[in-house]
């Protein structure tokens, strides 16, 4: 399945950058609390990663990264979640995503469930691979695959979906 989309590669230069990064910060305010109201929602869905992957691929890793980064803060700043604890290796997590997402759609120039697919297993491998460095725990890094496989469903074709619905 493959979705054609026009995908964009946006610089630090470009105010662009700066109105799509406060865009996904703002929805990773919102997105988040309609999932806290699932119990463990936001373990089981990982929405932040959701809008950072699908704004990532559409607007490049300098977009997704700045979001990547601001997200967790501004989330606890305004909401108290994440603890600020969880913020670096949630914030590294993210950033991961943003890159691996950026820098594939800058290369394939395309949209396709097993590029989306690989994105999200990349940026999860190396984000638990830092997270067990951080934490000296794998137990963390395990529980994004058991008990947060329906978040790595939801980024990989909502992304897909997302992406093809903007383009009609």
């Amino acid at each position: 399945m493959t979705t054609n989309t026009k995908l964009y590669t946006l610089n630090y230069s470009e105010a662009q950058t700066y109105l799509w990064t406060a865009a996904f910060i703002a929805a990773n305010m919102l997105l988040p609390q309609l999932f806290h109201l699932i119990p463990q929602g936001g373990i089981i869905f990982a929405p932040l990663s959701f809008v950072i992957l699908a704004g990532a691929y559409k607007f490049g890793w300098k977009t997704g990264l700045l979001a990547a980064l601001a997200s967790p803060v501004v989330n606890n700043l305004i909401w108290g979640v994440p603890v600020w604890g969880v913020i670096p290796v949630m914030a590294l997590k993210l950033a991961f995503l943003a890159l691996a997402a950026g820098m594939t759609a800058q290369y394939f120039k395309k949209v396709t469930i097993p590029l989306l697919s690989g994105v999200v297993l990349v940026a999860e491998l190396l984000g638990g691979i830092v997270e067990w460095a951080l934490t000296g725990g794998i137990e963390a890094t395990i529980a994004d695959f058991t008990i947060g496989w329906p978040g790595l469903l939801l980024q990989v074709f909502g992304t897909w979906a997302v992406l093809k619905l903007i383009n009609k």
